[in-house]
């Protein structure tokens, strides 16, 4: 039993990453319709991003402190916002009005564009990051690391705040209202450009506090370190259901939970296998993911 809910609490934690890089997929399809594959490489910018931020702020904040922390995090995720909407105005707007081929491609473009400049830029050897220093915290036969602690504590904070910004707040009225139809929403008087730039730069955000996340637990980074997350994330949102935000959270925490127990079983060298099995299983028997709604198109 103990080793269960071990599984369970290391599922858990690695889920709410998936979460955070999820959010990012699905806000971008459920105003735009297409799949921003350069999400997972902003997920590897914030977490070089908080690495050379840690180093400057280093100089004026006591080492691993939890203000210094808190500092880093947040200028993360504001450089990667601002790359977000940098993308957004370069690569994709112009191709708006374009086929959405040749936007997949563009995007696919931009991604390997943000993989080899991190390895000119970063080099492309893995560095050592962690924003704080871990220990072990032992309940009963479990052992907690207090970087699990602060992945739950801070992917529930940002899961709450995206809910009020979205449900509770004009802009997010106006994303939702995007989403549903961009003519109808043009006509209400709402500023189609600077909503999906305010939507790349949410999802861009998000995808830094994952990187960053990612990294306290795995603490070695480099340039190709959100290839192989960013594609789980991207199941994690169809499995969910794409375009739903609460179904991306719950994708995230359930493909975490199966790649948990997966890895400690026998059948561990499949462990990163089993995503994209289960998206083959979801794509077959249902395409609209757990939370999504299937949806008539008129031809």
């Amino acid at each position: 039993m103990s080793e269960f809910l071990q599984q369970f609490l290391n599922g858990l934690a690695l889920g709410a990453i998936y979460a955070l890089i999820a959010l990012g997929y699905t806000m971008v399809y459920g105003v735009l319709r297409f799949i921003n594959f350069a999400h997972s490489d902003i997920f590897m910018v914030g977490a070089f991003a908080a690495y050379y931020f840690s180093n400057w702020f280093g100089r004026f904040l006591p080492p691993s402190s939890v203000l210094g922390a808190t500092i880093i995090t947040l200028a993360s995720m504001a450089a990667c916002a601002l790359l977000g909407v940098v993308i957004e105005k370069l690569a994709y707007r112009p191709l708006r009005d374009r086929s959405k081929l040749n936007v997949l491609i563009t995007a696919i473009g931009v991604s390997l564009f943000l993989e080899y400049a991190g390895q000119l830029w970063f080099g492309a050897d893995p560095k050592t990051f962690r924003l704080l220093p871990s220990q072990n915290v032992h309940v009963g036969d479990l052992v907690l690391n207090s970087n699990q602690l602060i992945v739950f504590g801070m992917t529930l904070i940002l899961l709450l705040a995206l809910r009020f910004i979205v449900m509770h707040t004009r802009i997010g009225t106006a994303m939702r209202a995007v989403s549903f139809n961009h003519q109808a929403a043009a006509l209400m008087g709402i500023n189609i450009d600077s909503i999906i730039s305010f939507t790349f730069a949410l999802g861009s955000a998000l995808a830094a506090a994952g990187g960053i996340l990612y990294a306290m637990n795995y603490p070695a980074i480099d340039p190709l370190m959100g290839v192989l997350p960013g594609l789980k994330a991207f199941v994690a949102a169809v499995l969910g259901g794409i375009g739903n935000i609460p179904g991306a959270a719950l994708g995230g925490v359930l493909l975490g939970l199966v790649e948990s127990f997966v890895r400690g079983s026998r059948f561990s060298t499949y462990a990163d296998a089993i995503a994209f099995a289960i998206l083959i299983l979801i794509l077959l028997f249902r395409p609209a993911g757990i939370l999504g709604k299937r949806v008539v198109e008129k031809v």
